[in-house]
């Protein structure tokens, strides 16, 4: 019966938000992705309780914020959201704008080098503007980025988001031993892979983030070191108006595992703080970290002795 009560929740919840996509769709696109921004923060936010969440992990992290500043970000996080999912479901007119999209930073050079001579690359983003702005604005220039993506709990939901992302670029490898598999394999034919650095993993080393304790993977070091490619930080930024810039910094130099996701947790967290509000605050980022047993210790020794 819990089944069965399950698969039913989730057909009313993929059927509401098929249904409000469709809807918005129906709009201009400026209008409907500052619609999509309004009910995210407005509607979303407190239903769903990640304004509180927004508020705790500012208190955390930047515990310096005025009360102005930290409430300016507890509504331009959940906007960021909205929109970007908006600007997923609208990849059509999206596209279209990030061939206008610029890309700059010392790493264009690396990638462009690489690109020419056949060489894989990982470009390493966060939960952090639109990271599709990076994908869709190499896409133009006639370079795909594939990606590993977590399968959504929602099975009809998950079927054409899959669908809306592949739409950026090919190809989707789906999270799990077979999806890191094709996707190595993909890497080194010399494609270009993309990959969201700062999801919590459970079991997962302990290093800091934001000035905090955080379980870290090192999955992207570790495949920069193993196959010797590039390990690009890159970032769709979201401007005022409402366009994006691609902005990618220098390689991070191959030296340990650990130093390089050290300098990957420092450059995103460069960018949270110059554009806080266009960071997804609703992760339970720093959950149980504070707990750092003797395996986990043990764990970033033996990497870096690697």
């Amino acid at each position: 019966m819990s089944s069965f009560l399950r698969k039913l929740e989730h057909k009313v919840a993929d059927a509401a938000i098929r249904f409000f996509l469709w809807t918005m769709r129906k709009l201009p696109y400026d209008r409907r992705i500052s619609i999509a921004g309004w009910v995210s923060t407005n509607v979303l936010a407190p239903l769903t309780g990640n304004r509180q969440r927004i508020r705790e992990n500012l208190n955390l992290v930047m515990p310096e914020l005025s009360e102005r500043d930290r409430e300016a970000i507890v509504h331009q996080a959940p906007e960021t959201m909205g929109r970007v999912m908006m600007e997923t479901y609208s990849a059509k007119e999206y596209k279209e704008r990030l061939a206008q999209a610029p890309i700059v930073g010392p790493g264009l050079e690396a990638l462009t080098k690489a690109h020419e001579e056949g060489r894989g690359a990982l470009l390493v983003t966060g939960h952090f503007g639109n990271y599709l702005a990076i994908r869709g604005g190499f896409l133009a220039r006639g370079i795909p980025i594939g990606v590993l993506y977590k399968r959504m709990s929602n099975p009809y939901f998950n079927a054409h988001y899959v669908s809306a992302m592949a739409e950026f670029g090919e190809p989707m490898f789906e999270r799990g031993r077979r999806g890191m598999s094709n996707m190595i394999k993909h890497l080194r034919s010399g494609a270009f892979i993309g990959i969201v650095h700062d999801q919590r993993i459970n079991d997962a080393p302990i290093i800091d983030f934001m000035g905090k304790p955080a379980r870290t993977a090192f999955s992207a070091a570790d495949l920069a070191l193993k196959y010797d490619v590039d390990l690009v930080p890159c970032y769709g930024i979201r401007q005022p108006d409402g366009s994006y810039v691609v902005e990618t910094e220098s390689p991070i130099p191959h030296t340990t595992a650990e130093q390089m996701t050290r300098a990957l947790n420092e450059s995103l967290e460069r960018k949270i703080r110059a554009y806080p509000g266009q960071w997804m605050w609703t992760h339970n980022r720093w959950r149980d970290a504070g707990n750092d047993t003797s395996e986990d210790r043990a764990r970033v020794k033996k990497r870096a002795k690697q």
